[in-house]
């Protein structure tokens, strides 16, 4: 319930001798059909529902400033973001509720078909490595580096981002009037996302192998600016 593994062309290998996860992206993986139950969903807990939900919101978010995004695959992730922003609060402090959660398995299917088509960015391409590399949860780390690699993507992005704060804030009172990094981390926040690197045990010595990773992670070819080695350890060191 966030990953739309069910439903999409993307698929993820992790190599556990170098400690790298990889994509793999083909037309030829993608399911005839998937069935999303709400019920299969309800006992979650609620680490588990959060990590989930803020990993369904980044592939809004990410396919939604995406360098190959168009009017399809905007539909699909701003109302992905709409659904996420209402429900994810609801379904983290009430697992049972089956309005919120059948939303919840529209929202990330939606945010599936937006990044299926559109792709991703810079936070994927990150996470991956920290997933890999210290088995840490994908949703976590997404959660974590989305706000810091959509500030750096703000010289690019602007006027998109922005409209992602408008919607953040139309859907969840809490996240009215803010700017679309305050409202990301405060969601984050309210969903009870650790709230650095360092809380997860990531170590800054291994920041360089880890962007250089990263670097070469197919998802990060549609981020809307490419990043040096530099930038990449910068937004690892935000995150810490």
């Amino acid at each position: 319930a966030g990953t739309a593994s069910e439903m999409t062309r993307f698929t993820i290998i992790t190599d556990e001798e170098r400690h790298v996860k990889m994509a793999i992206v083909d037309k030829h993986v993608t399911p005839y059909l998937s069935v999303n139950d709400p019920s299969l969903m309800m006992g979650m807990p609620a680490s588990l529902t959060a990590a989930t939900g803020m990993d369904a919101l980044t592939h809004a978010i990410e396919a939604y400033v995406s360098t190959a995004a168009n009017p399809i695959t905007d539909a699909c992730a701003v109302k992905a973001m709409d659904l996420i922003a209402i429900n994810l609060p609801i379904v983290v402090t009430e697992p049972t509720n089956t309005l919120a959660r059948e939303q919840m398995a529209y929202a990330e299917f939606l945010a599936g078909m937006a990044f299926n088509n559109a792709s991703l960015g810079y936070v994927h391409a990150m996470a991956h490595q920290l997933g890999g590399f210290y088995n840490l949860p994908h949703g976590v780390c997404n959660a974590l580096l989305l706000p810091h690699v959509e500030a750096f993507n703000l010289s690019a992005a602007k006027e998109r981002l922005d409209e992602v704060g408008i919607i953040l804030g139309a859907n969840n009172a809490d996240l009215k009037d803010l700017d679309v990094i305050s409202a990301i981390k405060k969601l984050a926040a309210i969903v009870g996302i650790p709230k650095s690197l360092r809380e997860l045990g990531v170590k800054e010595e291994d920041f360089e192998i880890l962007a250089e990773n990263a670097m070469k992670d197919v998802c990060g070819l549609t981020n809307p600016i490419q990043p040096t080695k530099e930038q990449v350890i910068g937004i690892f060191k935000a995150a810490y």
